[in-house]
């Protein structure tokens, strides 16, 4: 008899502090979508989250409607997954300050981002500090099983289990543990400089937009100043490394036999990746187009994702407020 998975609640949240670039796709969202095919997918836009860097109130709804074309053109299937913006389920700002009251100061301490900034001497607000304690909340109120995360983000399912712990131990079994899902990084995303393609880098390719720019960008990257004739080593290359994100196997071997051979510019691979990634995101940039031009549509999508959120979080949250004696 053959054994069939059990299908789990799988959650993850995107800031809308930009838009997604290619580093986001195939570090993250690709495989979001993929979860969404066995699994029971919660995701959100964590507007709530941006308000620590996003000061510009129209801003903010731009890149949360932004984010959301973006994911529903990418391919996240409302009838697979339920898709939602993190406020506009007031639940979990209301488990976050339960949550908060028990959480140590001492945890939050510990934590990267806060102690990054610390560290540098950049001033960090209340925001900042309690973040993980929101995170938290976004994860336990759907009662999630999997929370996708990059190698250098398990601390925050670490920190998230801790609270979850300290409250169950205090007050009685009330939240999932939830397990971090340790997404592949096996595609490496360079950006434009080499370096990892980060915002805050400023060295990023947009996944949208007009073609035209987005070549031009492609065309200005970075390379080294070794001569054309000179046989190169694609391993470790940062173009040949962001050809191979869209190139099958065979495009693959043939890019490499050119490196290995030597007697080639590096214009004809940036050209190569710009024809190649245009041919990849070339479907999803023309449902991104019809979706623009039905925002009503992604409106409804929001509205119902936030609903089922909600009926989950409620019951959540009424068991914490049980267990801790609010209710």
């Amino acid at each position: 008899m053959t054994d069939v998975a059990t299908p789990k609640r799988v959650l993850s949240g995107i800031q809308p502090t930009g838009r997604p670039h290619w580093g986001n796709y195939f570090g993250a969202i690709r495989q979001y979508i993929q979860l969404q095919e066995e699994n029971d997918g919660f995701y959100f836009i964590a507007d709530l989250h941006a308000l620590t860097s996003v000061r510009d109130a129209a801003q903010l709804r731009q890149n949360v409607m932004d984010i959301a074309l973006d994911l529903l053109a990418l391919g996240l299937d409302p009838k697979q997954a339920t898709l939602f913006v993190q406020s506009h389920v007031p639940e979990v700002s209301e488990l976050c300050w339960i949550l908060l009251s028990g959480t140590p100061m001492g945890l939050l301490q510990r934590c990267v981002a806060y102690k990054e900034k610390v560290d540098k001497g950049i001033p960090a607000d209340a925001g900042l500090f309690t973040y993980p304690v929101l995170q938290a909340a976004d994860i336990l109120a759907y009662d999630s099983q999997l929370v996708p995360v990059g190698a250098d983000q398990v601390q925050h399912i670490e920190v998230c289990r801790d609270i979850a712990g300290r409250f169950n131990h205090q007050y009685g079994e009330t939240f999932v543990m939830p397990k971090a899902n340790v997404l592949d990084d096996s595609a490496k995303v360079p950006g434009t400089d080499g370096e990892k393609m980060s915002k805050s880098y400023d060295n990023t390719l947009p996944l949208f937009g007009e073609v035209k720019p987005i070549r031009k960008q492609i065309m200005r990257i970075t390379t080294d100043s070794r001569p054309m004739e000179e046989p190169k080593e694609p391993a470790g290359d940062h173009l040949f490394q962001l050809y191979s994100l869209f190139a099958d196997s065979g495009q693959r071997d043939e890019m490499a036999a050119m490196y290995r051979r030597g007697g080639f510019g590096y214009g004809e691979v940036k050209k190569a990746i710009a024809e190649a990634s245009e041919a990849y995101f070339a479907d999803a940039r023309a449902r991104r187009v019809d979706l623009e031009k039905n925002l009503d549509y992604v409106g409804e999508v929001l509205q119902a994702g936030a609903e089922r959120a909600r009926s989950v979080a409620a019951e959540v949250l009424l068991r914490a407020q049980q267990a801790s004696g609010l209710k």
